[in-house]
């Protein structure tokens, strides 16, 4: 019996939604379940064939548990060990070197002194900072926002070095890059699955966060479809992300990805809507089944063997 597993935390619709439609495919010697876990024994086999993983960035003990689980044959969605190595202001560089439009992006060093630290832990820092040059690069106005996050959390617009200033004090211990603002006509979330499956909702990041979701926008043009949908697939595959976010901003025709590291993306009934819903849990489901039923491969942890497209 080949078992699929999903891990979770506090969303309700994704997780039964999707066990469910796995079973109710019928597939011969293919059963999805809930995952219940306790201590875990090194070095032994979770009994799982695959694990669609939706916490593991939250929850320590769940990140190890499942590249134990990786190390005895279980193909886990994502891979944790990737997934955990990763950071915004690295995907911004790779996606640059493989012809995806990206805003012009600074990394900034931390406001404070992370825990633990102090001004000799620095001093390899230029001090102060070069701004004029950091700002004749981005040009304003311009978004702060985390390396390394989600759910628009620490994100502050500024428009002149002094709203900058005011809100890069607030950052505290956090590294955070600064990036040029897209001066938006259209804006696209995109789920990304299985590094073949591509599905576009229209979004809008200035509505209110439960109706962000367009969900009666036109249809998107033909032109724009086809380069949303190259462009996801070159940067997920890039990456190895097999579930997958990419979003675009949309400015005098061209798309902008300026966010792209989603692997546990937003998969709610109530925010994504019934249309939207159908379709990550339909891709979902099939891809999970689909990797159930290959011959498990011998796992490679080494950083280059995920890095599978960065040559072109």
């Amino acid at each position: 019996m080949h078992r699929i597993g999903i891990i979770y935390g506090m969303e309700n619709t994704f997780p039964g939604a999707l066990v469910d439609r796995i079973n109710s495919m019928r597939v011969d010697g293919v059963t999805a379940e809930h995952i219940h876990i306790g201590g875990i024994k090194m070095a032994e086999p979770s009994g799982y064939r695959v694990i669609v993983d939706r916490i593991s960035h939250d929850i320590a003990f769940y990140r190890a548990y499942l590249k134990n689980a990786a190390l005895n044959g279980t193909t886990v969605i994502n891979n944790p060990f990737w997934w955990g190595a990763d950071d915004k202001f690295f995907n911004y560089a790779l996606a640059s070197q493989i012809g995806i439009a990206i805003p012009p992006t600074v990394l900034l060093p931390h406001k404070s002194h992370p825990p633990g630290t102090t001004e000799h832990s620095m001093r390899n820092l230029i001090y102060p900072l070069n701004w004029q040059e950091i700002f004749d690069y981005i040009r304003f106005p311009a978004y702060l926002k985390p390396y390394s996050g989600g759910g628009w959390k620490h994100v502050y617009k500024v428009e002149t070095p002094e709203e900058l200033f005011r809100a890069y004090d607030q950052t505290g211990d956090l590294c955070m890059t600064l990036q040029r603002a897209v001066n938006f006509d259209d804006y696209y979330r995109c789920y990304v699955v299985g590094q073949k499956k591509v599905h576009i909702m229209r979004y809008d990041p200035r509505r209110p966060h439960a109706h962000r979701y367009v969900l009666d926008g036109p249809i998107v043009d033909p032109a724009m479809h086809a380069r949303l949908t190259d462009d996801c697939l070159k940067i997920c595959r890039a990456l190895g992300y097999d579930l997958n976010t990419v979003e675009f901003a949309v400015e005098e025709g061209v798309p902008y990805a300026i966010d792209f590291l989603n692997p546990a993306p937003d998969a709610d009934y109530h925010s994504v809507g019934p249309r939207n819903f159908e379709w990550i849990v339909d891709a979902v489901a099939e891809f999970a089944v689909e990797e159930a039923l290959k011959k498990p491969a011998p796992l490679e942890m080494r950083w280059a063997r995920f890095l599978t497209a960065t040559a072109g």
